[in-house]
């Protein structure tokens, strides 16, 4: 353990910890993402399976079981990589404010350790149940999934929106964490987080069976493997956007510096047009595609509504303009391209009750699973770098909550490696469960 040194950190050993902290959240949140929706998709399909007797739906919920239950343990580690580096990288955070967000911190660890009983009972007493009772040990799951990410995103909202607390002489007093966990960020941020999840999960499970698809295997096991993941992430498409505006309307209001980051908008001004693409630089947002007064509109429905540019806050108090700009851009055009996809899948169904002839359909469906992936990383990156050079926005800088020890760069390469590791495996996992001929499904009705 790294133990706290005098003076501030370094800024090498600054980038070392942002860098590690960084990619354990870039590559935790793939999994909790499948973690969240994985479950409900899940039991949705073994659902229909009992009801129905469906032999292919039993082999889909079946082999979707294995594959949580390999996601769930290899996300089990980096979460608690996670856990630790939040009080080796930022002990200057956890000590001043670690009673005052510890509360989401201790239930999420109740919800990980629901699931993970649970998810024991369901993986191995699956032919020592009735499907009912089988189905219902798969509920707390689902439920805990979603629960312990409410509580990590609600955690993160509060660093977005410090509350709960009173500060007197540089000393936390009077905490209340309940108004700490549930502050205005938490609102916009769980449920744009949750929603998310639910699409990643929808659209990256039907991007595998979309591969399937293409390469000739066109039975009905495959086209369900791909139409119920598909059809669960079209739905949620719409509802995105909707969510989507809101927390940008929430940025307006509590958050104009990352909203102006994220806009490219340097001048306070009505009539502030909405900036398609482009770059930052000499304070100025140049080869943008501009939407004349789109985000006045978007922002209170008005030409006329002035909307904070960053000329409001000293230059050192503005995040990094480009990969905050950047990230909105990427997040928002991955989501109108899965909005575009799903209409194109809707139409067809309206009209033929089948999918689309056009190879280009699952094509680009393949490349949907990674986009979807793409947009949630562009989206931590809007979060989290948007809210630089604050921590706790307003309250502690980055730099005074950094572990000042020497030698993260050290525990940055050991990161690296242990990632690099935790990816092959499970790629390797994954694939091999794929490759195996699977265990023949048992029609519901013949088990006990």
């Amino acid at each position: 353990m790294l133990a706290l040194a005098a003076g501030p950190a370094s800024p090498a050993d600054m980038l070392a910890a942002r860098m590690q902290m960084g990619l354990s959240l870039g590559w935790h949140i793939i999994l909790a993402c499948l973690g969240v929706g994985m479950p409900g998709l899940l039991l949705f399909v073994e659902w229909r399976a009992v009801r129905t007797g469906d032999a292919d739906r039993m082999l889909l919920a079946r082999r979707w079981a294995k594959a949580i239950g390999v996601l769930f343990a290899v996300g089990a580690v980096s979460g608690t990589i996670l856990s630790f580096e939040m009080g080796l990288l930022w002990p200057g955070l956890m000590d001043v404010y670690g009673q005052v967000i510890g509360v989401p911190f201790a239930m999420e660890g109740v919800a990980f350790f629901i699931e993970a009983i649970f998810l024991g009972i369901y993986l191995y007493a699956w032919d020592r149940l009735s499907p009912r009772t089988h189905l219902l040990s798969g509920v707390p799951i689902a439920i805990a999934g979603v629960s312990s990410a409410f509580f990590v995103v609600a955690a993160n909202a509060w660093m977005n929106q410090p509350r709960g607390f009173d500060l007197e002489n540089g000393r936390v007093t009077r905490v209340d964490p309940w108004a700490a966990m549930f502050n205005p960020a938490t609102p916009p941020q769980t449920i744009h987080m949750i929603v998310a999840a639910f699409m990643v999960t929808g659209f990256a499970t039907a991007g595998v069976y979309a591969v399937a698809l293409l390469r000739g295997r066109r039975d009905r096991y495959h086209r369900l493997g791909f139409l119920i993941p598909f059809t669960l992430g079209a739905v949620l498409s719409p509802i995105q956007i909707v969510v989507g505006d809101y927390a940008a309307k929430f940025l307006a209001e509590y958050q104009p510096t990352k909203l102006a980051a994220a806009e490219g908008l340097f001048a306070t001004r009505s009539h502030a047009p909405l900036s398609l693409g482009g770059i930052v630089y000499d304070d100025a947002l140049h080869y943008a595609v501009e939407i004349p007064s789109g985000l006045s509109m978007l922002v209170g429905f008005s030409p006329a509504t002035v909307v904070q540019g960053l000329d409001r806050v000293p230059s050192r108090d503005r995040p990094p303009v480009n990969p905050v700009h950047l990230g909105f851009d990427t997040m928002v055009g991955i989501g109108f391209f899965l909005l575009l996809l799903s209409a194109w899948l809707a139409l067809n169904w309206w009209r033929r009750r089948d999918l689309p002839r056009s190879p280009w359909f699952l094509r680009l469906a393949a490349v949907a699973g990674v986009a979807a992936v793409v947009a949630v990383e562009a989206g931590w990156i809007v979060t989290e770098v948007g809210r630089q050079p604050w921590i706790a926005y307003g309250r502690m800088r980055t730099v005074e909550a950094v572990n000042p020890a020497p030698g993260l760069w050290a525990g940055f390469l050991i990161v690296v490696l242990v990632y690099v590791v935790l990816t092959v495996a499970t790629v390797y996992v994954l694939r091999h469960m794929t490759r195996t001929t699977p265990v023949p499904a048992v029609a519901p009705q013949e088990r006990a």
